[in-house]
Parts: structure tokens; C-alpha cells; sequence
């Protein structure tokens, strides 16, 4: 009877430790969302910021060389 009792005991502390574990992360992860779901990643940069942008040139190259690219950077 006694070990029936103590295999309980260590059921009950497993399930519970599980338990806390499971509550803990979930609201961790709703934390995180939180966190991040007002971080606005398309505003205008402020401050000292610089346009980066560059014309691109569309060059007439050959179905070979096209296909030559493609394999070689996978685009």
C-alpha cells in the first residue's frame, strides 16, 4: 500500500511540474507576441538615415547565360 501511495505522490509532483511548465511557457510566449506586435518595422527611419537604392539595368543576355546565373546563385 505504501508503494501504491508513494508512486502517486511522485504522479501528482510530475503532473504538476508539467503543469507549471506548460503555463509558464504559454504565457512567456503570449508575452513575446505582445512585445512584437506593436514594433512597427515599416515606419520611416528617423535621424540620420540614408536612401539606399540603386537603378537596376536590364541587360539583353542569352538563355544560356540566364540559365548559367541561375545555377550558380540560385535565382
Amino acid at each position: 500500500m505504501k508503494n501504491f501511495l508513494d508512486s502517486c505522490y511522485n504522479t501528482i509532483k510530475v503532473f504538476i511540474l508539467f503543469t507549471g511548465c506548460t503555463v509558464l511557457f504559454y504565457y512567456g510566449i503570449l508575452w513575446i507576441n505582445q512585445e512584437y506586435q506593436n514594433y512597427h518595422r515599416y515606419d520611416e527611419p528617423e535621424g540620420a538615415a540614408v536612401k539606399v537604392t540603386k537603378m537596376v539595368e536590364e541587360r539583353d543576355e542569352g538563355w544560356l547565360q540566364r540559365l548559367l546565373f541561375f545555377y550558380h546563385y540560385g535565382e
